[in-house]
């Protein structure tokens, strides 16, 4: 069936539909990752947003069991250049397809990927439906016009936050027990845990900071997450009153929320940063390495006060990629270094996160 990619300043791309086509509106945002499809269907970060994939052929290695990193797919539309119908890999269990029909998600194919990114990157993200074209295409055109003027993307951490508190074990029990604000975590950031010998409990995003602090945990993991981080109020008035009474490590949407708890700002950036080939320098290192990105926010460098250190840093834009908070055991990234794209070289900071919690309680000893 003929499909209709509107963008809001009125720009058309027509193509093919696939998986569970319906007309629905979002985000429309890029990733430039070459593989990975499936882990960026099932990242939460993406809720609310329409995906376009920069690398043409999607779907060659089908979706299997192991690799999903939330319990359902989030994201409003899935887009790329081609797809394969007919994949070919060892641990393959169905289409890409079947798998966005199954989760009931709109696909479009067929439309030049290239110069819808080239527009967005010009442009920066822009809202964008995808409609059906059944009849002449005016009418498409004004159906999409209509689901883009009511579409609104309102603190979408709720909507992908667990309802209720769960543990994952860790593999190798090391005596660790870490608490997880989920904000949309990836199970990647718990595995990393859990591979470390943390016991891990994760909780809703707006558990209060009083109930974390109760349970006697070693340590708490602010997740990465969807939307603005403004318009988690909550959240960052919990993250403040944890700051500095247990060792914190935050991702991503965490880290924005860190920020915005210590005073600084956040602002949109123009089209984000979204793919697993961003270079990202760790300045204590004098290394750059390539990370794991999906964010359309960042920390205002000149907005960050007190004692603090700016550990990592894009070298594509110079934005903030770390921060180390010196008076308070706390430090914050904003690349996923469980994702793997090195394929390992950022894990030490999870390492780091134990030496942190083992230094902290060194110090609440000889404090005692």
């Amino acid at each position: 069936m003929k499909a209709l990619l509107i963008l809001e300043d009125g720009t058309r791309f027509i193509g093919e539909s696939y998986g569970d086509f319906y007309a629905t509106a979002g985000e429309i945002v890029f990733n430039t990752g070459m593989t990975g499809y499936q882990e960026v269907l099932t990242d939460p970060s993406y809720c609310g947003q329409i995906v376009t994939m920069t690398y043409p052929l999607i779907g060659n290695y089908g979706i299997n069991e192991e690799d999903y990193e939330s319990r359902q797919p989030f994201v409003k539309g899935f887009i790329t250049r081609e797809r394969c119908e007919y994949p070919s890999n060892f641990r393959c269990k169905r289409t890409l397809d079947s798998y966005l029909k199954k989760y009931m998600i709109p696909g479009l194919f067929g439309i030049d990927t290239r110069k819808l990114t080239k527009i967005l990157r010009e442009k920066g993200t822009m809202k964008g439906a995808l409609v059906a074209v059944e009849a002449d295409i005016e009418t498409a055109v004004k159906t999409a016009f209509e689901l883009i003027g009511n579409f609104e993307l309102t603190n979408p951490v709720e909507e992908v936050t667990v309802s209720e508190p769960y543990v994952s074990r860790a593999l190798e029990p090391a005596g660790y027990r870490i608490a997880v604000l989920d904000y949309g975590v990836k199970k990647n950031i718990i595995r990393s845990l859990n591979i470390r010998g943390a016991d891990v409990t994760v909780f809703p995003s707006r558990t209060s900071a009083e109930e974390i602090l109760a349970g006697g945990y070693d340590g708490v993991m602010l997740s990465n997450g969807p939307g603005d981080p403004k318009d988690c109020i909550v959240e960052i008035q919990n993250i403040s009153k944890l700051m500095g009474k247990i060792p914190i490590f935050a991702i991503c949407l965490g880290h924005q929320l860190t920020a915005l708890a210590m005073g600084g700002n956040t602002e949109k950036l123009k089209y984000g940063h979204r793919g697993c080939n961003h270079p990202v320098k760790d300045v204590s290192k004098d290394r750059t390495y390539i990370t794991s990105q999906n964010h359309g926010y960042t920390v205002v460098a000149d907005s960050l006060t007190g004692n603090h250190a700016i550990t990592h840093i894009n070298m594509n834009d110079g934005t903030v990629e770390g921060v180390k908070y010196l008076n308070m055991p706390l430090f914050t990234v904003q690349f996923h270094p469980e994702a793997s794209p090195g394929p390992k070289d950022t894990g030490y900071l999870f390492d780091e996160f134990f030496e942190m919690i083992e230094r902290y309680r060194e110090g609440e000893s000889n404090a005692s």
